[in-house]
């Protein structure tokens, strides 16, 4: 990664010197403003105490205890919620209703992100890790930031943030198995460092059961709006169409699903445009799975889940009828979680739906199988355990 004059600088003091280094975050949060060099003598108590107080730590010891503190300081971080839940069902206050009840979820959220991102470690130019017992990080690193540039330049990175890029190196590695391509071992996509993972496989077998335009089997063309990992435009193809072209406005989206098509064997059918929404295309089908939950991102990977003011959806929905074809369809992949946490409603869904010229002329539903809809602990379940996931097929009116 090449730095430029706005690269951040990370200041702290160190012995007696002022020292200065990059400043590296994916979730392009500035750099923390109260820095202090820490070693193994610092505890858990005392690290999320002083994280709480919006201190972060220069690690200047060995990894894998970093690591240890960082497991500490989550428990901390569970215990506390547990407490504070517990407190307040004592004292008979009922749980906020929604949507109030999920920004502060989100609050919560962000303040647990900023405390364990608190330990900071140095990477060097050549992506060591200038630390006992640090691993080889130089493949994820190389995946996340691009070839490594010795230019003497350290940068100084959560190793939150670090351990999150080792863990993507390690799914971009294995893969993720999905059912609608077909059988193992041709059927996995392999999601890059910043791309949205295909893990909620419910919505892509929507995809994979709705009828197919005719035309789309007959020379037409497809339109993915947001590829991604590319995962809808390698089933579609794989359903047969002729021709998809896959639109992404992030780089590393469409890297990542150029290398999943190519590896697919699918490249013949697919073509790939870096381009807003319909990119002036029109087609017999267009696919879209717009983030599902109105609200503002908090990191480039949130984009994938939050989308400010319903802008995609508005967007793809407002603008689809000038993009189809004679008896073409729009497919809409949305779940309906915003609307159980009051964030939107069906009748504004549907009023959209009709300003824009459209009609639904059908609708295939599914319910989640993640994990956090059936974990009664989880602080939104109520919510996530009534979810349903929908492809809207729509037509002009």
């Amino acid at each position: 990664m090449h730095h430029t004059p706005d690269t951040p600088t990370i200041q702290w003091l160190e012995g007696n010197s002022e020292q200065a280094a990059h400043w590296q975050s994916e979730r392009l949060l500035p750099p923390p403003r109260q820095v202090m060099v820490a070693d193994d003598t610092l505890t858990a108590d005392t690290a999320y105490r002083l994280a709480s107080e919006g201190k972060a730590f220069l690690w200047r010891s060995d990894f894998q205890n970093a690591r240890q503190l960082l497991q500490a300081m989550a428990r901390r971080l569970d215990k506390n919620a547990e407490y504070k839940k517990s407190k307040a069902s004592k004292a008979g206050k009922s749980p906020e209703q929604y949507p109030q009840r999920f920004h502060l979820y989100r609050q919560a959220q962000a303040q647990r992100s900023r405390i364990l991102g608190s330990i900071l470690i140095p990477v060097n130019d050549d992506y060591s890790i200038p630390l006992r017992r640090a691993p080889n990080v130089l493949e994820a690193c190389t995946q996340a930031w691009g070839e490594p540039v010795q230019d003497g330049n350290v940068r100084i990175v959560s190793l939150r943030e670090l351990i999150g890029m080792v863990g993507a190196h390690e799914w971009r590695k294995k893969g993720v198995e999905i059912a609608a391509l077909g059988r193992a071992p041709n059927n996995r996509i392999h999601p890059f460092y910043g791309v949205f993972s295909p893990v909620r496989g419910e919505y892509i077998d929507l995809l994979s059961k709705a009828p197919l335009p005719t035309a789309c089997l007959n020379g037409g063309m497809a339109l993915d709006v947001g590829t991604g990992t590319g995962v809808l435009t390698a089933v579609l193809a794989r359903r047969g169409v002729g021709r998809v072209l896959a639109i992404d406005n992030d780089t590393r989206a469409l890297a990542c699903a150029q290398f999943n098509i190519q590896n697919l064997g699918l490249a013949a059918q697919v073509e790939f445009m870096h381009a807003e929404l319909f990119a002036g295309q029109i087609a017999d089908l267009v696919v879209c799975n717009p983030p599902w939950l109105p609200g503002k991102p908090t990191s480039p990977l949130e984009r994938a889940v939050y989308d400010e003011q319903s802008s995609m959806l508005k967007g793809f929905i407002e603008g689809l009828s000038a993009h189809l074809q004679p008896g073409g369809e729009g497919w809409l992949v949305l779940s309906d979680l915003a609307e159980h946490l009051k964030l939107r409603t069906r009748e504004e869904l549907l009023s959209w739906i009709a300003e824009a010229g459209l009609r639904v002329v059908g609708r295939l539903d599914t319910q989640p199988k993640h994990g956090k809809a059936f974990e009664a602990t989880d602080p939104l379940y109520d919510a996530r355990s009534k979810e349903t996931t929908s492809l809207w097929r729509l037509a002009v009116a």
